[in-house]
């Protein structure tokens, strides 16, 4: 039985990329193998879970970490008895640093009707291969972080290919029509027909939001290299969603 370090585990709608709005269940597993600027999540470890006390609830009782595959695929399926959902969402942090756990959790809930969805960085292709056969959905990130990722997010795409798939890119005040074309340029080289969402940041910490006119010449620039391309911001932050 594998176990993990898990943050936490509640209901709610998803509100980035090609999914927003849809009913989900997220596992939120401590770790990252990247110290991104604008990351919004404290994916420390912690000695207690956070686990909602029924679906949507936003209240929360606490169990012992490090958890095991069983005892969070239960939490899984009561949720999803209370509250008809959409899909699964591994996020993190990075899940696939706990790849094993995240399959098998993945495993399990496949085995009772959901679909699982992988939220990932895309720099763990060969964890993910060991895994993809438990994963429906995959919203890779590519970060603009200036370290050589590229050829990472790249093996990942192809690994990913088949599955239903889109990126996102964020972008800040500070991001360069550059390195955000090169990123680009990557997956149309790979299928010019993933969807692409570009993420406006929301502010934190230092990072300041790119100025309306920017997004859209960034995406103008964009749609001459691949075929769908999305301007769509995280949403639940506006109305106080988890």
């Amino acid at each position: 039985m594998n176990k993990a370090n898990v943050i936490e585990i509640f209901s709610s709608v998803q509100g980035e990329g090609v999914y927003i709005g849809y009913r989900q269940i997220f596992v939120r597993l401590a770790d990252c193998n990247l110290n991104c600027p604008y990351c919004d999540t404290d994916f420390s470890r912690a000695d207690f879970c956070n686990v909602e006390t029924s679906a949507g609830s936003m209240n929360f009782s606490h169990k012992q970490n490090p958890l095991d595959a069983a005892q969070v695929a239960d939490v899984i399926k009561k949720f999803s008895r209370q509250v008809p959902t959409h899909s699964v969402s591994f996020t993190g942090g990075e899940p696939l640093i706990r790849y094993q756990f995240v399959g098998e959790v993945a495993h399990a809930v496949k085995d009772f009707g959901l679909r699982t969805f992988l939220e990932t960085n895309g720099t763990l292709p060969n964890e993910f291969e060991k895994i993809a056969n438990a994963i429906d959905i995959i919203s890779m990130d590519i970060k603009l972080l200036g370290d050589n990722l590229l050829s990472l997010h790249d093996k990942f795409l192809r690994a990913a290919l088949g599955k239903d798939l889109y990126v996102k890119i964020v972008v800040a005040d500070n991001t360069t029509l550059e390195e955000f074309l090169a990123a680009v340029a990557l997956v149309a080289d790979v299928d010019k027909n993933i969807p692409l969402i570009i993420q406006p940041v929301t502010p934190v910490n230092s990072i300041c939001a790119a100025p309306a006119t920017k997004i859209l010449r960034l995406q103008a620039a964009a749609s001459h290299l691949v075929k769908n391309i999305r301007v769509i911001p995280q949403t639940h932050k506006f109305i106080n969603l988890l």
